[in-house]
């Protein structure tokens, strides 16, 4: 973005002003001098400000200036171009984009070009430390990988596994007898063979943890030291990568492992509400590899989550393109209840909206409402966003979101300019007066009092349930039906008991029981005030005597390092620990399926009693089977509550009238006893959370990690692909790039791949957990001589393309109706033989036949992945036809060449009478455009016939 050397030809050169004496200037769209720009909401005055900043009659037009001028009546029917200020890209859906990058700058030297000149043109931010792998939890060392191969030592003779040894926490030893150590009962796993512990208390008492690697004692306090080493070990391929792009490539600011997830790294550290270059101020805006991008909505700056594809494309300089949204105006009256925290605020705005059927809308907030709400508290909103299907939930800057940002070091000069550029602008918002507030679509007024404590669950973010009614409504899951929330438990098993033994002590499961309780803060910790609550409450419930029960897999993801240190300053971290909370480490674990094996035991009574265990996290993804392949149900809760449900050990408990759980001495403590008030919290809030923390945080990112720092990389224009790498690999998007874009090809006597059912995911269509040890993933990956330990995860191997096509609708839960049972399996029709979904592509490929898909409602709906486009696109999927799309799923079918083909109104594949095995011939025109009437031919259709519309 030269400014300097274009602005004279910029056709709005004449609404360029100044600030700071002349010294800074910037397009002010006020001087367009026209009377729809104030009642414009605020948001669609960042999409015009970027439009007439990037004003270049290419991508960006004067007539697009004018349809958002003319939001009023063009909202929902125009075309515009956003072009943001930088993009965020996490490692998971990083890496792709970066191995896409490198390809193509194979493939311009191929032809003659200077690859060097493969670059993003935006400011592009890619976060390394995404995701997370649980090696180590508690004071043992759980689910312990072995790169090697092999059997690992054993820890002490005689014993039947390789499970090191648990030191005794009352009456022996201590993990390390130091601050933080083991508090819960020592114990080791029972053998397989003869259900009894494989250690003796006194082999217990005298044996050290010890490291399966190194041979050493291992101190619970370096739980999260040890999950990020084998973190770095593991993932050693892509790190040298990354670091390669960081140096070759221009405009790629590479954040580097160990300093937060990126949610949370965007909001402490890359987010500025304005951005300066050469002279030039405008908004900071943002497009994300993510669906929870939408966080920075919070705090003013304009951003959502898009697909690699498309965040590709913004990269090299296209615009996003976007049809003029609807602007919902979120009206926030009332009081907030004192009891409820942010998240009861998320989990009832949420409802709201998602009854409201807002999908695809802007959701703007206003009114007295929206000022008692904290910085912390709209970024914990905004995080939701994709929750209830708006594309954006915006909080217009105001006077709260400066204090945020004095509070995080910004300095008096740097709040004094933001402050005056934005309402020179009118992009700052006063929610004291309503004469200033914009104009909406609609209008939907939620009232701030009337919300209370809520989990979500227990398959659905979507489906809340308030805390008090939690007993009932778990019991009334047991007797629905299978579905959405029922599980369909007959009632003579719903009172099943199954004993078992762990750490030598028998224990009992139910229907409800608490097997994972995992307090996540990466898309909530932006939000001090409910990781202090539920500190607060771990911290009174081991006062009061509490403990949690040994076999619960329990754990503290932060999402950056400020929660650990405003935990610790604030001294309830050692509480979480000796309730078995430990920090694991910093990233994505749990909600995305990495959460490390339960206990033998456990799973054999679950499966034993078919019982319906439960999960409790405070993320933001709990599809059923994600977190685990034996627990089907899962709840989203607030941190304290989910250390209260741990605590409890069943989710069927009423916490108004029955105790928390009974002392050694045999007192009641209920859940009121224990919760901290709204002023203990604030209080220890101002005293903990300070501008030092940010300060903290900033010094680090410049500084690096050692290992970071002594990655070695390739020192060249192209990346030297390793043949045998199994994490990083050329793709073949690009082996048939021409300079001539080819005309679009009609599809002849293609095949259904799939025969697929409504609300089909991207977690359906692109698992992100772990590699099950008989998909074709795994077969591969066994053919390059790894073993089951070395598989890691989908998300680690997306710059693989052989492991992801392979991985590609390889979920458990897929329903395919040619197969009648959930699995990643496919009916190969021509031979009638029922086989891998990528088996069944590779036979069509071989055989040179074309595939479509067949779905119902919502394809595609879920986190923004590219390989849910790119993955079909080579199994050899060229359309997919369904009821209804989610739109970003839509763009991404669309940018890797897949028709997006929707039946006409009223019709499905049910209605058309289609049961999937018919050949499907659809006929292109010689030039297509949206919303354009296709025929597909079909032998069984009576007519002979059927339309779908594009």
């Amino acid at each position: 973005m030269a400014f300097s050397s274009t602005v004279k030809e910029h056709p709005y050169n004449h609404l360029t002003d100044t600030l700071d004496n002349g010294r800074i200037k910037f397009f002010n769209p006020q001087k367009l001098n026209d009377p729809r720009y104030d009642k414009l909401p605020l948001s669609i005055r960042v999409l015009l400000e970027a439009a007439i900043r990037k004003c270049d009659g290419l991508y960006t037009k004067k007539e697009d200036i004018q349809s958002i001028l003319d939001w009023q009546e063009q909202q929902n029917k125009a075309e515009v171009p956003f072009s943001p200020a930088r993009v965020l890209l996490q490692d998971f859906t990083g890496i792709p984009a970066m191995v896409d990058l490198a390809a193509m700058r194979d493939a311009v030297a191929k032809h003659g070009v200077d690859p060097s000149l493969v670059n993003p043109r935006c400011p592009t931010d890619l976060i390394v430390d995404h995701s997370l792998q649980i090696d180590y939890s508690k004071c043992a060392i759980q689910n312990a990988p072995n790169p090697g191969g092999g059997d690992i030592p054993n820890q002490s003779q005689g014993s039947s596994r390789s499970t090191p040894s648990r030191p005794l926490s009352r009456g022996g030893s201590q993990c390390g007898s130091q601050r933080g150590s083991c508090s819960k009962p020592a114990c080791s796993e029972p053998s397989a063979s003869t259900g009894q512990p494989s250690v003796s208390v006194q082999q217990i008492e005298n044996t050290p943890l010890l490291c399966p690697f190194h041979l050493k004692p291992v101190f619970e306090t370096e739980t999260a030291l040890k999950n990020q080493e084998m973190e770095l070990i593991r993932n050693k391929e892509r790190l040298q990568f990354f670091k390669w792009c960081s140096k070759a490539f221009k405009n790629v600011n590479v954040v580097p492992p160990d300093f937060g997830a990126v949610h949370q790294v965007n909001l402490e550290y890359l987010s500025r509400v304005v951005q300066l270059n050469e002279g030039f101020i405008y908004p900071d805006s943002v497009v994300g590899t993510d669906s929870h991008t939408t966080m920075v909505n919070g705090l003013g700056i304009l951003g959502w989550g898009v697909g690699g594809i498309e965040s590709e494309a913004v990269m090299l300089g296209q615009p996003v393109s976007l049809t003029l949204p609807q602007v919902v105006g979120c009206k926030l009256v009332g009081s907030i209840n004192p009891l409820s925290t942010s998240i009861d605020i998320v989990l009832g705005i949420t409802k709201h909206l998602r009854q409201a059927g807002i999908a695809g809308k802007f959701v703007e907030f206003f009114g007295p409402g929206v000022s008692q709400l904290s910085a912390a508290d709209r970024t914990t909103i905004a995080n939701m966003c994709p929750e209830y299907n708006a594309t954006v939930s915006f909080f217009p800057v105001d006077q709260v979101t400066l204090k945020h940002f004095k509070t995080i070091n910004f300095s008096q000069e740097k709040l004094e300019l933001l402050e005056s550029y934005m309402k020179a602008i009118k992009l700052f918002q006063s929610y004291e007066d309503p004469s200033e507030d914009p104009h909406y679509s609609e209008v939907i007024e939620i009232n701030l009092s009337s919300m209370v404590s809520y989990v979500s669950g227990p398959k659905r973010p979507q489906d809340r349930v308030a805390v008090s009614s939690m007993k009932e409504d778990f019991q009334s899951c047991l007797d629905e039906k299978v579905g959405f929330k029922g599980f369909h438990i007959s009632k003579e098993k719903q009172e099943t008991r199954v004993p078992f033994l762990h750490c030598g002590q028998e224990y009992k499961l139910a229907h409800g029981s608490v097997v994972i309780a995992a307090v996540i803060s990466c898309t909530n910790n932006c939000n001090p005030s409910v990781m202090l609550t539920a500190g607060l409450l771990a911290k009174k419930a081991v006062e009061a005597g509490l403990v949690v029960k040994p076999y619960i897999r329990t754990s503290l993801a932060p999402g950056s390092g400020m929660v650990t240190h405003y935990l610790n300053t604030s001294g309830v971290l050692p509480y979480f620990s000796q309730l078995g909370f430990e920090v694991i480490g910093y990233g994505c674990a749990t909600c995305v399926g990495n959460t490390a094996p339960l206990p033998e035991a456990v799973v054999d009574a679950i499966k034993q009693g078919e019982l319906v265990a439960c999960g409790v996290l405070s993320g933001n993804r709990h599809f059923e089977g994600r977190l685990c392949e034996c627990v089907r149900a899962n709840y989203l809760a607030s941190p304290p509550l989910v250390v209260a449900y741990a605590i409890a050990g069943t989710v069927g408990i009423d916490f108004e009238k029955e105790p928390l759980g009974v002392t050694a001495v045999g007192k009641e403590v209920y859940l009121h006893d224990i919760w901290p008030s709204r002023e203990e919290i604030q209080q220890i809030e101002e005293d903990t959370v300070i501008s030092s923390v940010f300060k903290d945080l900033g010094e680090r990112m410049e500084k690096g990690n050692t290992f970071w720092n002594n990655i070695e990389c390739p020192d060249s224009v192209l990346f030297p692909w390793d043949q045998k790498s199994t994490y990083i690999r050329s793709p073949s998007f690009f082996s048939k790039l021409s300079k001539e874009v080819p005309p679009p090809q009609s599809i002849e006597n293609a095949h259904a791949l799939l025969f697929l059912g409504d609300k089909v995911t991207t977690d359906h269509i692109s698992p992100a957990g772990s590699i099950a040890r008989v998909s074709a993933a795994a077969k591969y990956l066994l053919s390059k001589r790894l073993t089951p330990r070395e598989f890691n995860s989908y998300g680690a191997r997306r710059g693989n393309d052989a492991v992801m096509t392979r991985g590609t609708f390889a979920s458990i839960k897929l329903q395919n109706r040619f197969i009648g049972k959930p699995g990643p399996k496919t009916l190969h029709i021509p031979s009638g033989q029922t086989l891998d979904v990528f088996e069944a592509a590779e036979r069509y490929q071989r055989e040179g036949i074309n595939l479509i898909i067949l779905a119902g409602k919502d394809y595609g709906s879920g986190n923004s992945r590219d390989w849910v486009a790119k993955g079909p696109y080579l199994l050899g999927v060229r359309a997919v036809i369904a009821e209804s799309f989610e739109k970003l799923h839509k763009n991404q079918l669309v940018g890797m060449g897949i028709m997006p083909l929707e039946f006409l109104p009223g019709q499905n594949a049910d209605s058309l009478e289609l049961s999937g095995k018919e050949r499907f011939t659809i006929t292109l025109p010689d030039s297509l455009s949206p919303r354009e009437q296709l025929t597909v031919k079909t032998p069984c259709i009576t007519n002979g016939q059927s339309s779908v519309s594009r």
